[in-house]
């Protein structure tokens, strides 16, 4: 009979899910729009990725977690490139996150530099009065940086632009940005038994902002993805009031080095003795070759009961599992003993911090799957 039961269950949860992956690709296209300019921290990017998250929130008539609201402000340094990012680079323009990238630790710069070769994939600037490094790469991956070389480096897709360079013409204008506000964002939905208990879903929405005045990263499945997954399990969960009281957190400055998820852990909102279980959520619009779990060799017990779900009704291809590692939002839980996962699904695009990670490529392959396995997990915890 309950093997029955959970089975009416999937049923239900897979059909009204199927149509509200029309909702996921709704939230994902609104955060990678040009109008977010990447989650970042310059024209108002993340602040704007806040707003369309809150307003979801409000809509879900869920609980605001803290007590100002639904958001938690905390302050972090970081560079950033609003102003002039051009390149010109053997007479030739090139087209920023496309051509290439800065490190995200460069300095301004401005003029044309000789370029001598310092080894097979290097170059400087020959006269060394300003460090110029221009180095080539099999794939442009940008990052956040909260602090300034005193050098310039460009990257240049070597895919792209073979030919030695010998010149370079630079106008590149940073800013370090000092105290930067951020906001976590965070609500609950009460659970129906008495316990204290709670359990804990995250993800960031942040991402790495743009390059210059049009060029911006868009972040689809990192982290876009993740946060359309929390938005729906928090419409599911409004319809279907969980067993435990369930948190539902969306963190800033993740790519700022987890500062907003260390700021989080840090602050106490809430009794992190009291949390059952978190699982963190990023990368979740592929799926080709399953799903990774992180802590999966730490917290066996529940990689089990995972894994055990899955294997019965036929979700995701396969539950991979790893150890320890601090990448992602689930690193300050585990570090104070909060029973944690990461989660991310495997294969398909290869997108990741590009100018290419966007809405219309990301093919949401089991979306659904991964959905319902954090359904079913949850409940059996």
């Amino acid at each position: 009979m309950r093997k029955k039961i959970i089975a009416i269950a999937l049923l239900f949860t897979t059909n009204y899910f199927a149509q509200d992956t029309v909702y996921a690709r709704q939230i994902i296209t609104k955060l990678t729009s040009k109008y977010c300019f990447g989650r970042g921290y310059v024209k108002n990017g993340l602040q704007n990725a806040e707003a369309i998250i809150v307003d979801e929130l409000k809509l879900s008539k869920s609980n605001p977690l803290f007590n100002e609201g639904f958001t938690q402000s905390f302050f972090h340094n970081v560079n950033t490139f609003a102003g002039k990012c051009e390149v010109k680079l053997n007479g030739k323009e090139l087209v920023a996150g496309v051509d290439y990238i800065l490190n995200a630790s460069s300095t301004q710069v401005k003029g044309k530099f000789n370029l001598t070769k310092k080894d097979s994939i290097t170059y400087i600037n020959a006269d060394q009065k300003n460090a110029i490094i221009v180095s080539k790469k099999n794939k442009l991956t940008f990052n956040v940086s909260n602090t300034v070389n005193n050098f310039c480096e460009i990257e240049l897709d070597k895919n792209r632009f073979k030919e030695e360079p010998f010149q370079i013409k630079l106008n590149i204008q940073n800013t370090l940005i000092k105290n930067f506000e951020s906001k976590n964002i965070g609500c609950f939905i009460a659970g129906q038994s008495n316990s204290d208990s709670l359990i804990i879903f995250s993800a960031h929405y942040d991402h790495l902002g743009g390059m210059g005045a049009d060029t911006y990263f868009p972040g689809a499945n990192d982290n876009a993805s993740g946060v359309s997954v929390l938005l729906n399990l928090l419409k599911y969960y409004s319809a279907n009031p969980p067993k435990y009281k369930t948190v539902f957190l969306f963190f800033a400055g993740e790519e700022a080095g987890l500062v907003g998820s260390k700021f989080f852990v840090e602050s106490k909102v809430i009794n992190l003795k009291a949390i059952k279980f978190l699982i963190n959520l990023d990368l979740l619009g592929t799926g080709d070759e399953g799903i990774m779990v992180t802590n999966g060799f730490v917290y066996q017990k529940q990689y089990n009961l995972l894994n055990d779900i899955n294997f019965k009704n036929s979700l995701v291809k396969e539950v991979k599992r790893r150890g320890k590692a601090a990448n992602s939002d689930h690193y300050w839980f585990t570090e104070a003993g909060v029973p944690s996962f990461f989660i991310y699904t495997l294969g398909g695009i290869t997108a990741y911090h590009d100018v290419f990670d966007i809405s219309k490529t990301l093919p949401l392959t089991d979306y659904v799957d991964v959905f319902n396995l954090l359904i079913q997990f949850t409940a059996q915890l």
